[in-house]
C-alpha cells in the first residue's frame, strides 16, 4: 500500500476525504462533545450550586466529585482499549453510548450522601469508557490521511461545542425544575443525539481501509502491536513530553482567574483578560491541525508547546498591564489548543492504526494521572509559598522542556509487515500491517 503522504503536501485543502467523510466528522465532533470526558466536565460548575442548595454539602465536599471521575477514567480508557481491539468501534461506542445514559440517569436517585456523588461519578468513567477521545479519533483516522490533523482538530472542538452549550442550557432546565434536570439532559444528548448518529453513520469501509485490502484477505493498516510500541523509546519521550505540558496546562487553566485577582483586577477584568484563552484555544487547535499535515508535526508541535512558556513568563512580570496579561491568555491557549490534536496524530503517524486503541489508550492513562496529580500539587505549591510565583516557574520549565523533547521524536517511520518501524525519508514511506477482522467487523456498518 502506498500512503497517501508520498504526495508533496500542498498548502491547499484538498476536500475529497471530506466529501467522502463528512458524516464521519460530524458523528465524531458530537461524539467528543457528549463524551464522558467532556459532558461531565463542562457541566459540572453549573451543577454545583444546585447540588450545594439541594443537599447542604459545601463546595469543598462537592470538587473532588470530578477527581473521582479522572482518577477512574485511567482504569476505564484501558478496558476500553482492549474492548475496541478484541470487538471493534461500532459495538463497544454503541452499548457505551446507551450505558452512560443510564450513568447521568443514576445520578437523578442520590439522597443526601456525599458518598453518592462520588460513586456516581467513579462509575461514568466505566458507563462511558467506550466514548472517550480514543474512539472518536480512531474512527477519524481511518477515514482521513491527506486531512488528518485538520479533521482531528475539527472534532476536537466538540469540547469548545459542549462549553458553549451546556452550561446555559442546564442553568436554565434547573432553574425551570431542580438539580436533576441537569443531569437527565447530560443523559438526554448521548441516547438522543450521538446513539442514532453512530447507528447510522459509524462504518470502518473507508477509502483507506479498502485501499490496504488485497483481494481475498484482511485489510491491512501500518504500525506496531501495543508491546511493540511499549518498547519504542520515542513513545516514552512522547508520552513525558505531552504529560509535562498537559499537568502545566491544568495547573494554568484552574489558576489563571484567582492569581489575575491577586495581582489586583476586579472580577470582570480579571474574567475579561481570561476570555481571550477560549478563542485562542479554538484557533489554535485548528492551525496547528493545518499545519502538521504540511509540516513536520514534532516542528510545528515544538513551536506551539514553547508559546505558554513565553505566557508564563509575561504573567510573572506583569501586575495589571491588561494589554499583556491578554496576551500572555492567548499564548496559554494556543498551546491547550494543540495538545490533545498532537497527541492524537503523533500516536497514528509514529505508531500506525494497527493497534491504535490500545496504544492511544495507554497514553491517555498517563494523560489521566497527570490530570489527577495536577490540582493536588500545585495546590500544595501555593500553600507553601501563598503565591502563584511557583505555578508560573514550573510551567515556564515544563512547557518548554516538554517541547524541546518532542523534537526528538525523528522522522516519520515506515512500517515492514512485522510492524517494525523504520525511518522514512522525509514525510514518505510504505506502510503495511494486517488489521484483526474483529476490527474491521466490529466497526462496520
Amino acid at each position: 500500500m502506498s500512503s497517501q503522504h508520498d504526495h508533496k503536501p500542498s498548502l491547499a485543502i484538498d476536500l475529497t476525504e471530506f466529501r467522502q467523510g463528512w458524516r464521519v466528522l460530524i458523528l465524531a465532533l458530537l461524539g467528543i462533545g457528549t463524551s464522558v470526558g467532556v459532558a461531565p466536565l463542562y457541566s459540572f460548575g453549573t451543577l454545583v450550586l444546585p447540588l450545594q442548595e439541594a443537599f447542604g454539602w459545601s463546595r469543598e465536599q462537592i470538587q473532588p466529585a470530578i477527581a473521582f471521575l479522572f482518577a477512574f477514567s485511567i482504569i476505564a480508557v484501558q478496558i476500553s482499549g482492549w474492548m475496541i481491539r478484541r470487538y471493534g468501534l461500532r459495538p463497544v461506542a454503541i452499548c457505551s453510548l446507551v450505558t452512560l445514559s443510564v450513568g447521568f440517569l443514576l445520578l437523578t436517585l442520590m439522597t443526601g450522601a456525599i458518598w453518592q456523588l462520588y460513586a456516581g461519578y467513579a462509575l461514568l468513567a466505566f458507563a462511558g469508557m467506550g466514548t472517550t477521545v480514543v474512539t472518536w479519533t480512531q474512527l477519524v483516522n481511518l477515514w482521513f490521511e491527506r486531512n488528518r490533523g485538520l479533521a482531528l482538530a475539527i472534532i476536537l472542538c466538540g469540547t469548545g461545542l459542549a462549553a458553549l452549550v451546556l452550561p446555559p442550557s442546564i442553568s436554565w432546565l434547573i432553574s425551570m425544575t431542580d438539580w436533576r434536570a441537569g443531569f437527565w439532559v447530560l443523559a438526554a444528548l448521548p441516547l438522543l443525539i450521538t446513539l442514532p448518529l453512530s447507528v447510522l453513520w459509524m462504518r470502518s469501509d473507508s477509502p483507506i481501509t479498502q485501499a490496504a485490502a488485497a483481494p481475498g484477505e484482511a485489510p491491512r493498516l501500518p504500525g506496531m502491536s501495543l508491546r511493540q510500541a511499549a518498547l519504542a523509546p520515542r513513545f516514552w519521550l512522547c508520552n513525558l513530553a505531552l504529560v509535562l505540558s498537559v499537568t502545566s496546562m491544568i495547573g494554568m487553566v484552574t489558576s489563571t482567574v484567582p492569581m489575575l485577582r491577586d495581582k489586583g483586577l476586579s472580577a470582570t477584568d480579571a474574567a475579561l483578560a481570561f476570555s481571550v484563552y477560549g478563542i485562542s484555544l479554538i484557533l489554535g487547535r485548528v492551525v496547528v491541525g493545518y499545519l502538521v499535515d504540511r509540516i513536520w508535526a514534532p516542528g510545528v508541535a515544538f513551536v506551539v508547546l514553547s508559546l505558554p512558556a513565553l505566557g508564563c513568563l509575561i504573567f510573572a512580570a506583569t501586575d495589571t498591564h491588561m494589554t499583556s496579561l491578554m496576551l500572555a491568555s492567548v499564548l496559554v491557549g494556543l498551546g491547550s489548543g494543540a495538545e490533545m490534536d498532537i497527541a492524537a496524530f503523533l500516536m497514528a503517524r509514529y505508531f500506525g492504526m494497527r493497534d491504535y486503541s490500545r496504544i492511544f489508550s495507554l497514553h491517555m492513562g498517563f494523560i489521566g494521572l497527570g490530570a489527577t496529580a495536577a490540582p493536588l500539587y500545585f495546590a500544595y505549591l501555593y500553600a507553601q509559598t501563598g503565591s502563584y510565583a511557583g505555578l508560573l516557574t514550573h510551567g515556564t520549565v515544563t512547557f518548554a522542556l516538554g517541547a524541546v523533547l518532542i523534537l526528538a521524536m525523528g522522522r516519520y517511520p515506515k512500517f515492514d509487515l512485522g510492524g517494525a518501524a523504520h525511518p522514512a525519508p522525509g514525510r514518505s514511506g510504505q506502510e503495511a500491517h494486517t488489521l484483526t477482522g474483529s476490527e474491521v467487523s466490529g466497526a462496520s456498518k
